[in-house]
C-alpha cells in the first residue's frame, strides 16, 4: 500500500492496526546517498573496528535523507499454515508545518539519485507528497512554544492599560488601519480581511486593537494559498471570541500532529517490542532513530543502548546468510539473490499470502529498490532460513516462531559490510576483536595505485589490500612472521612508511589522549584564570556568558549530537559580553591575554605533535634557545609557569 501525505491520516490506523497483530515486521530505507566525502571503498574499509565504521557512518552518512521507508507485517494463520503479510511503502519528506518548525538541510548523492532514477524512482511523490516528521526533541519543543503562545493569548485576554509605543515610521499604516476598522464597525460586514504585511506590522496591529478595541472583535492571521500572512478581523461577543480561540487551539494541536506525521509509526513499531527483519541494516536502523528519534550520540555503545532502548529485538538477514549453517550453502548474500537461492533446495519457501484489500507482490517482477518491496522479500528470506534451521531439528518443525532459541543467536547483531573480521556489530555486548598480528598500517604518496602496493609487496605473496583514504591503506598477509620483515624494510624509505597495526592502533590511541588532555586541561586553566569580579552583574565571566551562543536551534544537525564544543570568542565580543566589565579594563586585558596565550599554546601543542621525531633536537638546543630569549618572552613564561603550562613551550624548563 502506498502512502503519501494526502492519505496517511485516513490509512493510519491500518497501519497501528497492522503492527498490533503482526508477529514480525520486515523494513527497509531508500535514502538521497551514502557518503558525502569518502568513497564507498573508503567509508567500508576492511580493517576497520566496530568503533570506527559507527563514527564514519555517522560523519559521512547522516545528512542524507531517508525518503522512503518500506514496512511489511507478517502474522502466521495457523489453521491455513501460511503468512499473511501487509506491505506499507512510505514516502517521507519533512516539510516544515509552520515558520517555527525545523527547516531541515539535507544533501544528495548523484550516483544515488541516478541509480534510483534508473530504477523508477518517481522523487515527485517525496518532495511534493512525502510525509512530514519530527523528531521527539522537535516535538518536545514545538509543544512547549505552542502552550505557551496559548497562556500567552490567555493572558492577552485583558484588554492593554495603555496605548502602544508606535515607531514614527509606522503610524500612518497603523492610522489607516484603524480607520478601516472603524469604518468596518460601522457598517453591517462580519469580517475584514486585511492587507498582508510584515510581522512586526502584524504585531503592531495586534497591540493597537488589544488596547482600542478590548471587546467585540475577534482577531486572527491566516496564510493565503500563495505564503502570505494576513489578518482577519470578525466581530463576535465574548462568548464567541472563546469559542473560537478554542477552535484554534484544537487546530493547532492537530496540525502538530500532523507534523509528527511518519514518526508516529516508528513510535508504534518501537514500542511494540516485536522483532525487527532487515537485510544489512546498519545504515537503515542509525538513519531512523537520527531522523525519527533524536541525533545520534557520540560514543558507540550508547549508541548500542539507544538502540536497544527504540529496537529491542533486531535481526539482520545478510548476517544470518553470512554464517554457519547457511554460509556453506549460499554463496551470494545480496538480498534479490539471496531471495532466488532460498527458493531453491535445500530451501522450503514459505506459504505467503497478502491481506485483504492490500497489494499483492509478484517476487518474478522484481520490484528492487522499492522499500516496500525490499521489505517484502526480506520478511520472505528470513521465513526461508528460519524454516530451514527447524528443518533440522528431530522431529523437524514446520514453522519456527520468533521467539525460538534457533534463531536467538541471530539477535542484535548488525552485519558489518566489508569487514574482513569482524562480521557484525554486537549491540548487547563488547564487539570481537581480532589480534591482526598479520595486517601493515601502510601510508605512501596520493600518486600510488593499487598495483603500486602489489608491488612494493610482491616478494610476500598473496596479500590483501584495504584502502583507508588517498594516502594510506592496510595490507594483509598470508604469513604473521613477515610482518616484522615488511616493516624492517621500510626503515630507510623516504616515499612510503610500514608500521605494525598494533603500533597504527597505539599512536592513534596516544594521539587521541594527548588531544583531549590538552582540550580539557587548557580551557580549566583559561577559565581558573579570569577574573572573579564581585558585584551586582557577577553572575558570569565573558567565557561562560558566551557558551550559551552554542545552544542548538531547531532545526536538527547531527554534528551537534553529544558535542559540547565552546564558541570561538572574538576580542570585540569579550570587551562587549558583560556590561559590568566597563568600568575594569584591567579584567578585560587579562581576559585577552589569556586568550592570546591560548592561541599560542594551542599551535605550540600542535607542533609538538606533528614534529614527535625532531624531539630530541629540541631538548639538546634548549638551553641555547632559552638563551637567545627576549625579555618579553622570558616574562611569558613566567605567567604560562604560573598556570602550570609552560612545558609546551619547551622541553628544557
Amino acid at each position: 500500500m502506498e502512502i503519501i501525505r494526502s492519505n496517511f491520516k485516513i490509512n493510519l490506523h491500518k497501519v497501528y492496526q497492522a503492527i498490533e497483530e503482526a508477529d514480525f515486521f520486515a523494513i527497509d530505507g531508500e535514502f538521497s546517498g551514502i557518503s558525502d566525502g569518502p568513497s564507498v571503498t573508503a567509508l567500508t574499509s576492511g580493517f576497520d573496528t566496530p568503533e570506527e565504521r559507527y563514527q564514519k557512518l555517522k560523519k559521512h552518512s547522516m545528512d542524507f535523507l531517508l525518503f522512503q521507508f518500506g514496512l511489511c507485517t507478517f502474522k502466521y494463520d495457523h489453521i491455513d499454515s501460511k503468512h499473511v503479510t501487509k506491505s506499507f511503502n512510505f514516502y517521507v519528506f519533512p516539510k516544515p508545518f509552520s515558520r517555527s518548525s525545523p527547516d531541515v538541510k539535507f544533501v544528495c548523492q548523484s550516483s544515488s539519485i541516478d541509480f534510483l532514477a534508473s530504477q523508477g524512482f518517481d522523487f515527485n511523490k517525496v518532495f511534493c507528497s512525502g510525509i512530514p516528521y519530527l523528531n521527539q526533541e522537535e516535538e518536545r519543543q514545538l509543544r512547549e512554544q505552542l502552550d505557551e503562545k496559548r497562556s500567552q493569548a490567555n493572558g492577552a485576554g485583558a484588554p492593554t492599560k495603555c496605548p502602544v509605543t508606535i515607531p514614527e515610521d509606522q503610524r500612518k499604516f497603523i492610522d489607516q488601519v484603524i480607520e478601516k476598522i472603524e469604518d468596518f464597525l460601522r457598517n453591517e460586514e462580519k469580517s475584514l480581511d486585511l492587507e498582508p504585511c510584515t510581522g512586526f506590522q502584524r504585531k503592531l496591529i495586534y497591540q493597537t486593537l488589544s488596547w482600542k478595541y478590548p471587546k467585540g472583535i475577534h482577531v486572527e492571521t491566516l496564510e493565503t494559498e500563495k505564503k502570505e500572512r494576513h489578518i482577519v478581523i470578525s466581530k463576535v461577543d465574548e462568548e464567541e471570541r472563546k469559542r473560537r480561540e478554542q477552535e484554534k487551539y484544537a487546530k493547532e494541536q492537530e496540525e502538530l500532529n500532523d507534523a509528527v506525521g511518519f514518526s508516529r509509526v516508528i513510535h508504534a513499531i518501537a514500542n511494540s517490542g516485536k522483532l525487527v527483519v532487515g537485510h544489512n541494516m546498519l545504515l537503515d536502523v542509525m538513519h531512523t532513530i537520527h531522523q525519527f528519534y533524536c541525533p545520534l550520540p557520540a560514543d558507540l555503545n550508547e549508541f548500542k543502548e539507544m538502540t536497544t532502548c527504540v529496537f529491542p529485538r533486531l535481526l539482520d538477514t545478510k548476517l544470518m546468510a553470512s554464517t554457519q549453517p547457511f554460509k556453506d550453502i549460499i554463496n551470494n548474500t545480496s538480498l534479490a539473490e539471496l531471495e532466488k537461492r532460498l527458493k531453491e533446495t535445500p530451501f522450503d519457501p514459505p506459504k505467503v499470502e497478502s491481506a485483504e484489500d492490500f497489494p499483492s507482490y509478484d517476487t518474478a517482477s522484481e520490484q528492487l529498490h522499492e522499500a516496500g518491496y525490499d521489505a517484502y522479500i526480506t520478511g520472505l528470506c528470513f521465513l526461508s532460513m528460519a524454516n530451514y534451521l527447524g528443518s533440522l531439528l528431530d522431529p523437524p518443525k514446520v514453522c519456527v516462531s520468533t521467539r525460538s532459541k534457533l534463531i536467538e543467536p541471530f539477535f542484535n547483531k548488525l552485519f558489518l559490510m566489508r569487514v574482513m573480521d569482524i562480521p557484525y556489530l554486537n549491540l548487547e555486548g563488547p564487539d570481537l576483536q581480532p589480534k591482526r598480528d598479520h595486517v601493515l598500517h601502510v601510508t605512501f604518496p596520493k600518486e600510488w595505485k593499487t598495483s603500486d602496493l602489489y608491488q612494493l609487496f610482491s616478494a610476500f605473496g598473496n596479500i590483501q589490500i584495504s584502502w583507508i583514504d588517498d594516502t594510506s591503506a592496510f595490507v594483509s598477509l598470508s604469513q604473521p612472521e613477515q610482518v616484522q620483515i615488511a616493516v624492517n624494510t621500510s626503515k630507510y624509505a623516504e616515499s612510503y612508511r610500514i608500521q605494525t597495526y598494533a603500533e597504527y592502533v597505539g599512536r592513534k590511541r596516544e594521539d587521541k589522549q594527548v588531544k583531549r588532555k590538552w582540550t580539557e586541561d587548557s580551557w580549566k586553566e583559561v577559565d581558573r584564570k579570569q577574573p572573579n569580579v564581585p558585584g551586582p552583574c557577577s553572575h558570569t565571566n565573558s567565557f561562560a556568558a558566551t557558551s550559551m551562543i552554542g545552544k542548538r536551534n531547531l532545526s536538527p544537525d547531527p554534528g551537534e549530537s553529544g558535542s559540547e564544543d565552546r564558541e570561538v570568542i572574538s576580542d570585540s565580543e569579550l570587551e562587549q559580553t558583560d556590561s559590568c566589565a566597563d568600568p575594569l579594563p584591567e579584567g578585560r586585558k587579562r581576559a585577552k591575554k589569556l586568550k592570546r596565550m591560548k592561541k599560542e599554546l594551542s599551535l605550540a601543542v600542535l607542533t609538538a605533535l606533528n614534529s614527535v621525531n625532531r624531539k630530541q633536537s629540541r631538548f639538546c638546543t634548549s638551553s641555547s634557545v632559552l638563551q637567545k630569549k627576549t625579555p618579553q618572552e622570558r616574562h611569558l613564561d613566567a605567567e604560562l609557569e604560573d598556570m602550570g603550562e609552560v612545558g609546551f613551550f619547551s622541553e628544557a624548563s
